[in-house]
């Protein structure tokens, strides 16, 4: 079994079961045991189906007693917001679950490792096995622990119902142009593409996104936008896209026009502690 330590302690638990743990991070690349074609190995798509379902529970209840007087179509679009492919692959990242992956040869040469959807997906399945591991409350306590920075700064439910529009009516608020978006690159493999849109304004950078789809990228690059104006606007520096990976330029035929070529042993105890 590889050693996990240092991943526990950075996850802030110590797992009673550490084979949960390394099911969790076992990629569905790996369907036979490669040493010598045996059985089919178990992968941590089922954890990662049972995580979701944990991380959605775990943040709604969550939503809905904060904002107890926000109503049910901007609570869905916030938790939407907290949780989506892109903030799990972040997630995926601080605890560096990429170096941990067990992936096959072919996966780690195609730069599986450090791909958003697999870190986003290995992610959930880790929330899955705290949850088998020690139960709800648990679980409930480790994924708030994790996603503390962004429940402690939400005092409002911002509008996400259009944040391009959104957008767009607070530049024009100053300027008649409008805001521009620009596909800046595709990557991943053909069953599971991402698609990376900037959006500019007056020469200038404000956000960039990741998608499944152009027009979701697009999206979470004005909602980006949104963010880096209300803490400041140009005076700040918007951040960049996560990595993705090796990317390539989209197809010509893809580019907008004005696109240019070129507490004691219980395993409940902070992991930091000595087992």
């Amino acid at each position: 079994m590889i050693d996990l330590t240092d991943l526990q302690k950075r996850l802030g638990y110590r797992f009673q079961d550490p084979g949960l743990l390394q099911l969790a991070l076992t990629h569905p690349s790996i369907t036979r045991d490669e040493t010598g074609g045996g059985a089919p190995q178990q992968h941590n798509q089922r954890l990662e189906f049972l995580g979701d379902a944990v991380l959605q529970l775990v943040l709604t209840r969550e939503l809905y007693e904060k904002f107890a007087t926000v109503g049910e179509g901007p609570l869905t679009k916030a938790r939407a917001e907290m949780v989506n492919r892109r903030t799990l692959a972040e997630q995926g990242r601080r605890l560096n679950l990429g170096e941990h992956l067990l992936i096959s040869r072919g996966e780690e040469i195609s730069g599986g490792r450090n791909r958003p959807s697999a870190l986003a997906d290995a992610f959930e399945a880790v929330m899955g096995a705290v949850f088998l591991d020690s139960g709800f409350e648990v679980a409930r306590q480790c994924v708030l622990r994790l996603f503390h920075e962004a429940f402690g700064e939400r005092q409002v439910i911002p509008n996400l119902e259009n944040p391009k529009g959104e957008l767009q009516e607070l530049l024009q608020a100053e300027s008649i142009e409008p805001p521009h978006y620009r596909l800046a690159s595709v990557s991943g493999p053909d069953h599971d593409r991402i698609f990376e849109c900037t959006v500019e304004h007056q020469g200038k950078q404000l956000g960039c996104g990741q998608g499944k789809s152009k027009k979701e990228a697009e999206s979470e690059a004005a909602r980006v936008a949104l963010a880096f104006l209300r803490q400041g606007g140009p005076t700040g520096k918007p951040g960049p896209c996560p990595a993705t990976g090796d990317q390539e330029r989209p197809p010509a035929d893809a580019l907008p026009p004005a696109f240019s070529a070129g507490p004691s042993d219980h395993p409940n105890k902070p992991a930091s502690e000595p087992a």
